[in-house]
């Protein structure tokens, strides 16, 4: 490769949306990065977004009326896709068209979570990216969350290395419910809470049982088995609160998607040790808001991580009165009470080191720890789950079935 490292990296965001945003302000911990275009489908959510790059310093931001403008700008060399599930593919077509045809000097795409809906659109992704012949990563934030890289150093350098590799790593993931109307509409996001949060676990918990500077495909899946279950949107009144909400389009009296997931996938190492992973994921929690929990064990030692388990905790009685917000932890249920309070959400989310890891690896050429490969391994195993919870059976891999499988809430008329 030629013209890196480069003095700075300048990248282009599609998608405006809160994910987008909480990128943004984690960039205000990265070096070496300006945030120099964005371009989204409603002009008010663009400018919006070019504003608050402007007040965080981050650069001068273009907002684009086309995806064509902002891929042929001579000031961006990356873009990071966090637009809606449904329509990244598409972006990608575009993408690889510009720049194949020369139109566009892009270096590197990054994409949010998951990679695509389906296993057929996640390898298409990924045969975009490397045909236009650019480098790639796919943005899982957890794996790069600070107390994940802290505590898979301590544990692999310390514990492993004297009494033997972690076998069984457990992730779980919940929250109240999705910010956005397409989240809970199965044939754009994909499917429910296992499409749109199983991701985050099965990955987190693959990259803490990998040893480290092994590569991801080290671990190798033997089989999945899932289950999904409806458990509080589909009661009426909440589905009648869901349609109230966010229209007719979002009808869980007639065409809900699961809220409650539960996978176990098993692994194995080089060695031929079986490994295990338990996930769970739900919309329909109530707590102080978003609950992550991780744990690690092995032989002698275990790892545990909650994110609501925070040093700082603030009491507000009755009466302290005032708006509704998410000030304290995202996905907020209440405002008075005892509430953890997450001090730097998008590091202990993992959002700061994500970026700063993609922007060096971007800016100096060199391939991502989580690429599109990773990005399709993760469908594969959130496929494998969905037929698994549909068959009542445990699916084995390889699984070519899954190459054109689509969950039954993501099937239009289903």
């Amino acid at each position: 490769m030629t013209g890196f490292p480069k003095e700075k990296l300048r990248i282009g965001f599609i998608g405006s949306g809160f994910i987008a945003e909480f990128h943004l302000k984690s960039m205000i911990a990265v070096r070496n990065v300006e945030v120099t275009g964005v371009y989204s489908r409603k002009p008010e959510n663009r400018e919006r977004f070019s504003a608050l790059v402007s007040k965080l310093e981050l650069g001068n931001c273009k907002s684009h009326d086309s995806l064509e403008s902002l891929l042929q700008a001579d000031d961006i060399d990356a873009v990071w896709v966090v637009s809606p599930n449904y329509t990244r593919l598409d972006i990608m077509r575009t993408i690889h068209a510009e720049v194949t045809a020369g139109r566009s000097a892009l270096v590197a795409v990054a994409c949010e979570k998951p990679l695509a809906r389906t296993v057929s659109e996640a390898r298409e992704m990924l045969r975009l990216a490397e045909d236009a012949k650019l480098n790639h990563g796919y943005l899982e934030n957890q794996v790069f969350a600070t107390p994940v890289i802290r505590g898979k150093e301590i544990i692999w350098r310390r514990a492993a290395s004297a009494t033997g590799r972690p076998y069984l790593a457990r992730a779980a993931e919940e929250h109240s419910g999705p910010h956005e109307p397409w989240f809970w509409q199965g044939d754009k996001q994909g499917g429910g809470v296992l499409s749109d949060m199983m991701c985050h676990s099965v990955e987190v918990a693959r990259h803490l049982l990998t040893a480290p500077d092994a590569p991801r495909n080290s671990l190798k899946v033997k089989s999945v088995n899932g289950t999904v279950a409806n458990l509080k949107w589909t009661r009426p009144a909440y589905a009648d609160q869901l349609k109230a909400r966010f229209g007719a389009d979002v009808d869980y009296r007639n065409r809900p998607s699961e809220d409650f997931a539960r996978g176990t996938v098993q692994l194995e190492d080089e060695e031929g040790n079986e490994l295990m992973i338990e996930a769970t994921t739900s919309w329909a929690y109530v707590g102080a808001g978003l609950r992550i929990q991780l744990e690690l064990l092995g032989p002698e030692y275990a790892m545990e991580f909650n994110s609501l388990g925070t040093g700082l905790k603030v009491f507000m009685s009755r009466a302290v009165t005032g708006a509704e917000g998410e000030d304290l932890v995202e996905k907020q249920n209440a405002e008075q009470g005892l509430m953890p309070v997450l001090e730097d959400e998008a590091g202990v989310y993992g959002y700061t080191d994500e970026n700063r890891h993609m922007v060096e690896c971007f800016r100096k050429g060199e391939t991502p720890i989580e690429t599109f490969h990773d990005g399709l391994a993760v469908v594969e195993i959130l496929m494998g789950l969905y037929l698994s919870a549909e068959t009542g059976e445990t699916v084995r891999f390889p699984a070519p079935e899954l190459e054109n499988y689509v969950p039954v809430v993501a099937r239009r008329g289903a």
